[in-house]
C-alpha cells in the first residue's frame, strides 16, 4: 500500500498556514499542549479520539475527516511491516460450513435441547414448616 498523500500532519499543517495560526495559537484554541501540536504537525503523533474531536470542532471538519486520515495512514504504516507481513501471508480464510440438501447447519453456540422423552425436573421450595408453639401453663 503506497503512502497516503494526505496525513493528518499535512493537514494541519496546511490548514494551519491557511488559517496563519502557529503551534502556540493553535494549542491554546483546542487546549492542547504546543509540544503535542507540534509533534502531531510533525507527524511523530498519533491522533486521539480527544484531539479528533477537538480539530473538528475548530477547522469545521467532520471527525470521520480526521479519523479516515488517522486510518489511512495507520494501514499504510502497517503495509510496511515485514514481520506483520508474513503472519498475515500464513493466516488462511475462514470458510463457513457447506449444509446438506434438507439438512440445518448448527450454530457452535447453540443451546442443548432436552431430549425427547424426558420430563424436566423442576426444582420445588421446600414446604414451609408451620413450628407451634404451645403455651407454659403454671
Amino acid at each position: 500500500m503506497p503512502k497516503p498523500d494526505k496525513t493528518p500532519a499535512t493537514v494541519l499543517q496546511s490548514l494551519m498556514e491557511e488559517y496563519q495560526l502557529s503551534n502556540l495559537a493553535l494549542s491554546k484554541a483546542i487546549k492542547l499542549s504546543p509540544s503535542m501540536v507540534r509533534q502531531i504537525a510533525l507527524g511523530k503523533s498519533k491522533l486521539s479520539i480527544s484531539i479528533v474531536l477537538r480539530l473538528s470542532k475548530f477547522f469545521g471538519k467532520p471527525p470521520a475527516y480526521w479519523l479516515d486520515l488517522q486510518r489511512a495512514m495507520l494501514l499504510s504504516e502497517a503495509a510496511k511491516d515485514k514481520k506483520l507481513n508474513a503472519i498475515l501471508k500464513s493466516i488462511t480464510k475462514a470458510k463457513k460450513p457447506v449444509a446438506k440438501p434438507g439438512q440445518k447447519v448448527k450454530a457452535a453456540s447453540a443451546k442443548k435441547k432436552a431430549l425427547p422423552g424426558r420430563k424436566k425436573r423442576i426444582a420445588k421450595a421446600p414446604a414451609a414448616r408451620v413450628v407451634s408453639r404451645k403455651k407454659k401453663t403454671k
